[in-house]
């Protein structure tokens, strides 16, 4: 059933006006299930209703990206398109742009003034197709975070370590004392994992030379090697039997001192705050594992389907108000604070920010890294999931297999 129904037509047909506004629903999918992440998307939904008096109609979709997109995709492909849609920043939806199934911006951009208020202009590069801007970035997330607890660390009398050589360090004192010393959810999770130690021990040129330049010889490199190892590592303290069903039961995990670390991007710290936690007390966070002064930065966008013809101009208009609440200062503040995530514009009072949005905003001025939803296309960023779960489950893996494998992967990556 399309979702685009007029609330109150009836009533301006009674009312014999050929002029009155006239309420409409917009329905707006997206796949923010966790606690955080749905008290966030509230924010814009509240902000809408209020300014504009339509109905927002959340259709929120389970699994993240992997599990969300085909349905996103399949649904507009299909002639049945949602009002609007939160999707990656990145590349997840250029066949849809070059399809003509995506809303053109540009005017809409131009009515605002322009985009200039973007604190990274490259987070519009995937956004933008022959010159017209097809999406809007609504915040900055990265996935380059080392997670600590402070009840874990206290447990085993140990200082809560500054970085990621420290933290390992201190794993066999966490496994004698019963501690795991990392946590981490079952499926997706473990995706980002390789790109943030890609990140904090590679470094930024290795990032570049393997997520930008598509470099097999980088893979197999060294610095990769590093990394390689360190996810070696990090299999020997985890098994399937530890793993728990979504990032939100991990920071449980590190509130309650059960788990002493997680590798995972800032849309944790939403969770955290929503469950009580406070950074400095109850948590570290560490950008960049403590190591490094970048951070890589992709993020969520929100597209506009092209609506079937005959839809009523209320909702197409409605779609036009929403793209403006998005990315304005009110917007971005309410909507960031609470979902962890930078925002996309730094002209406003970003005084209420907690310490580990005010690290992220301190790095901001360094520059962004391209991460890998936002250089690699969805069927690559597949298989590297796909290698990387496999790597966690089968230790007959060897770290030369992996290396090879994933250089295969990053050489035929479009």
């Amino acid at each position: 059933m399309k979702k685009f129904a007029v609330v109150a037509a009836m009533a301006a047909a009674l009312l014999g006006s050929t002029s009155a506004s006239y309420a409409v629903e917009l329905e707006v999918t997206h796949w923010w299930t966790s606690a955080g992440e749905a008290a966030a998307i509230a924010e814009f939904a509240k902000l809408f209703e209020e300014q504009t008096g339509n109905t927002w109609v959340d259709s929120a979709l389970a699994g993240s990206g992997t599990g969300a997109n085909p349905v996103i995709i399949s649904r507009i492909i299909g002639g049945d398109p949602m009002g609007a849609t939160q999707m990656n920043t990145g590349r997840d939806a250029e066949e849809l742009i070059q399809a003509g199934l995506i809303r053109d911006l540009t005017p809409i951009v131009e009515e605002m003034g322009g985009l200039d208020f973007y604190v990274d202009k490259s987070l519009l590069e995937p956004c933008t197709y022959e010159g017209k801007i097809y999406c809007l970035p609504i915040n900055i997330h990265s996935w380059d975070w080392l997670w600590l607890s402070t009840a874990a660390y206290e447990k085993v009398g140990v200082p809560v370590p500054k970085d990621w050589n420290e933290y390992v360090a201190s794993w066999p004192k966490l496994e004698e004392a019963g501690i795991l010393p990392f946590g981490l959810a079952t499926g997706w999770p473990i995706s980002g994992v390789p790109g943030v130690l890609m990140s904090g021990i590679g470094g930024s040129d290795l990032v570049l030379q393997v997520n930008r330049d598509k470099s097999g010889e980088a893979v197999r490199g060294p610095e990769f090697r590093k990394v390689a190892e360190a996810m070696d590592s990090l299999r020997k303290v985890i098994s399937p039997e530890m793993m728990v069903p979504s990032f939100g039961d991990v920071g449980t995990q590190l509130l309650k001192g059960e788990a002493a670390g997680n590798i995972h991007g800032d849309w944790l710290q939403g969770d955290l705050q929503i469950a009580g936690g406070v950074p400095g007390e109850n948590y570290e966070c560490l950008p960049a594992l403590g190591l490094g002064d970048q951070l890589t930065g992709g993020g969520d966008s929100f597209y506009f389907p092209v609506l079937p013809e005959g839809t009523d101009p209320a909702v197409i208009q409605a779609q036009t108000d929403l793209a403006k609440i998005l990315v304005s200062p009110e917007g971005q503040l309410k909507f960031n604070l609470v979902k962890g995530s930078m925002p996309i514009r730094t002209d406003i009072d970003l005084s209420a920010a907690n310490p580990c949005m005010q690290k992220a905003l301190g790095l901001l001025k360094n520059g962004l890294l391209p991460s890998g939803d936002f250089a690699l296309s969805s069927d690559t960023q597949q298989q590297l999931q796909d290698l990387n779960v496999e790597f966690l489950d089968d230790d007959n893996i060897t770290v030369d297999d992996y290396v090879e494998r994933y250089a295969s992967i990053i050489e035929s990556a479009d």
